[in-house]
């Protein structure tokens, strides 16, 4: 079982403690927060980079694969209405490296993304997911 503490630290702000770890979470100042921290919905959009991120490093390093770098930028489309939440997530794995061997990089993405992300998996029932992988600035 996963557990976060969230304390209310005045305005918009709220301090996170997770895992011993502390950050904030805080409102645009349009909003009412002071930028104390991050937006919530960023965070989601990171935990999906950063969960997908670490299956596809993995599964590359079975697939004898180590000698590389990887970016992943995620970015999101919100709906108009309330409660906005994200309709497209857009996926985009920058690997950079020598001789990488672009069909194993597709497949390290592809079983991340519908096997081992649980974040991935829960974020593709209420949103449209967008992958696109690029090699050495190349798509």
């Amino acid at each position: 079982m996963s557990m976060t503490s969230i304390k209310w630290s005045g305005d918009m702000a709220f301090d996170v403690e997770l895992d011993d770890f502390h950050f904030f979470i805080d409102a645009e100042k349009k909003f009412g927060g002071k930028n104390k921290g991050c937006r919530p919905k960023g965070l989601l959009l990171s935990s999906l980079g950063g969960c997908t991120g670490m299956d596809v490093v993995s599964i590359l390093k079975k697939m004898k694969i180590t000698d590389f770098n990887l970016q992943i930028n995620v970015s999101g489309e919100l709906t108009d209405e309330h409660p906005k939440i994200y309709h497209t997530i857009n996926i985009e794995y920058l690997f950079t490296g020598k001789n990488l061997p672009l069909e194993k990089l597709k497949r390290a993405v592809e079983l991340s993304e519908t096997r081992y992300c649980g974040v991935s998996i829960m974020l593709k029932k209420s949103a449209n997911l967008y992958t696109k992988i690029t090699v050495n600035n190349e798509n």
